[in-house]
């Protein structure tokens, strides 16, 4: 491979690790050959390459990353971005029409819905009701083998508590003959062919791109073969390939399922159907039958789009538009089901809804608002670059929705006991809120409150201490702690801590999750438990109440005796 070729090639990978952090080989691969489509034949031959670059060039630091394009690609550093021009929402579809445009928000039922899920269903929504147009729900429910009622369920309640509003419900299922028919239209029209190949053979030929015996089947001997896959035929002996080209550069393209024998009780219809359509089949159809004008699904499937469009022009049908976005997820925390379900399994985390999933149960858990969800998911705009945004970012506009809203209450973690004399008064009256109007609440007193032991190490006799809300006190003793109250007159001065009366203390659990994973690796220690004392008030709380306890952070109570931290 010629010198400019590698040229090109690191070009492409410093510029995309530039703009994005890392860079990828599949997208260095698209990149080079859009701009050089003579390699096309070549893929082989450079995709060793391209794996080399990507790799040296994403252990580069930024910097380095910078003074490898200075020296190498100075005129890169004159390009400039465009500046986009500055709007609210997100950006206007191409081809849409006022009170005309239909997305759709397809979930396969295998799962719990999680904040990727969200944003796809979010951007749809979005989109219909800018347009004044109409969102469908649909399960992709083709594979009964990883689908469960559960799941149908668990959708619907994260739709509904993220205030998704859609205008119809179905499912992929429900329109299993119609798939049928086409298939079977597929079939006539030889643009498909039934496969009786082994697994292993099928794979091999298509890394190989070498066509499949069974492609050159008589159309009488592919009929009477997928008559068999409905009875004779059991899983895995047979399954409907649609006739691409095995040649191409697309592997997506290289006679990909269409059709395939899955002997499991689909959820909703039990044991009436044996034959289920491919995901690329299935979604096709659908689409077009439902009348979607616009089908929004995230970059990965981006190859499938040939796939997608052949499909409907053989058939003849309606084509809606494929928008690509990237997919969202957090930094340590894994959205991906096959990360998730062994985590349960073993007991690592203890189920959907725990704190330190990025599903919408454990975040709805956590204290996270919809509202900041959807704020946060339109923030970062209609990209295909991969999000893997800090979670941070979503608990900066989690922490503007909760604030109004959430009481404040003292709680003191590692106590230590200060008696207080001359106190003015056997209670004393606190705001739930400092410029809210939230009522307020009466704390009885006594002669022994709890703070934190961080706080007494700081005190020596003679200081003054602000205790928030009751006065300031005089430190006449270090050990043990005691001190005189001296009027309630303020001052910048004066250091503040928190407090809790003893005897009405209550002790409660707080659950302060971290990061999952760091790099690859579960963090076991991603779920601290502290044991705190805080006002009784706390008894009177609805579960689910945000809370701020004064100088910690925003909590929500998780139960009567259990609160989980949510963020500072």
């Amino acid at each position: 491979m010629s010198e400019e070729v590698r040229d090109k090639i690191l070009r492409i990978a410093l510029q995309n690790a530039q703009d994005h952090g890392k860079t990828q080989d599949k997208i260095v691969l698209g990149k080079i050959l859009g701009t050089e489509p003579t390699l096309r034949t070549q893929v082989k031959e450079i995709m060793p390459i391209i794996i080399e670059i990507v790799n040296s060039v994403n252990n580069m630091s930024s910097d380095q990353i910078k003074r490898h394009i200075q020296d190498r690609f100075p005129d890169l550093l004159l390009e400039k971005p465009k500046k986009q021009e500055e709007r609210e929402g997100l950006p206007p579809l191409e081809g849409a029409e006022q009170g005309k445009v239909v997305t759709r928000f397809p979930p396969e039922p295998n799962g719990y819905p999680h904040i990727g899920h969200a944003k796809a269903a979010i951007i749809d929504e979005e989109y219909a009701k800018m347009y004044g147009g109409k969102l469908i729900l649909r399960f992709d429910d083709t594979n009964p083998e990883a689908e469960r009622l559960e799941y149908y369920a668990a959708i619907k309640v994260g739709l509904d508590w993220l205030e998704v509003k859609y205008d119809r419900i179905k499912n992929t299922s429900d329109d299993i003959e119609l798939l049928y028919k086409k298939c079977q239209q597929m079939l006539d029209r030889n643009f498909a062919y039934v496969c009786t190949c082994k697994q292993e053979t099928i794979s091999a030929n298509r890394r190989e791109m070498k066509p499949c015996k069974c492609s050159m089947a008589e159309l009488e001997q592919n009929h009477e073969r997928w008559d068999r896959m409905f009875s004779k035929f059991k899983q895995g002996d047979a399954i409907v390939r649609f006739r691409g080209d095995m040649s191409s550069e697309n592997t997506v393209m290289r006679d990909p399922v269409m059709f395939r024998i899955i002997e499991t009780k689909h959820p909703l219809l039990g044991d009436k159907y044996r034959v289920w359509p491919s995901y690329d089949f299935a979604v096709a159809i659908e689409d077009s039958i439902d009348g979607v004008t616009h089908a929004f699904r995230t970059k990965e499937y981006e190859l499938r789009n040939e796939l997608y469009y052949t499909i409907l022009d053989l058939l003849e049908m309606r084509k809606p538009k494929v928008i690509e976005f990237s997919r969202l997820g957090f930094e340590g925390m894994p959205v991906s089901k096959r990360v998730l379900r062994p985590l349960i399994e073993e007991g690592k985390v203890s189920g959907y809804d725990d704190p330190r999933l990025p599903t919408l149960e454990a975040l709805k858990r956590r204290g996270i608002r919809q509202d900041a969800i959807r704020k946060f998911v339109l923030s970062l705009g209609f990209t295909k670059a991969d999000t893997l945004a800090p979670f941070e970012t979503l608990e900066s506009f989690n922490r503007k929705s909760v604030d109004a809203d959430s009481i404040r209450l003292h709680m003191v973690k590692n106590p230590v006991t200060i008696r207080i004399g001359s106190l003015p008064s056997s209670t004393i009256t606190m705001p739930n809120h400092p410029t809210k109007e939230m009522g307020k609440r009466t704390i009885e007193l006594g002669e022994e409150f709890y703070v934190e032991s961080e706080d007494v190490q700081k005190m020596k006799t003679g200081d003054f201490i602000r205790f928030m809300g009751l006065g300031n006190v005089k430190i006449t003793n270090q050990s043990p702690a005691e001190g005189q109250f001296v009027g309630d007159e303020r001052g910048t001065d004066i250091p503040k801590i928190h407090w809790v009366v003893q005897k009405d203390a209550l002790k409660i659990k707080i659950l302060i999750p971290s990061q999952l994973f760091i790099g690859e690796q579960f963090n076991p220690a991603s779920l601290e438990e502290i044991n705190v004392f805080t006002e009784h008030h706390f008894n009177e709380l609805k579960e689910g109440k945000e809370i701020q306890f004064v100088r910690f952070g925003y909590c929500r109570k998780d139960s009567m005796l259990q609160a989980i931290y949510t963020h500072k």
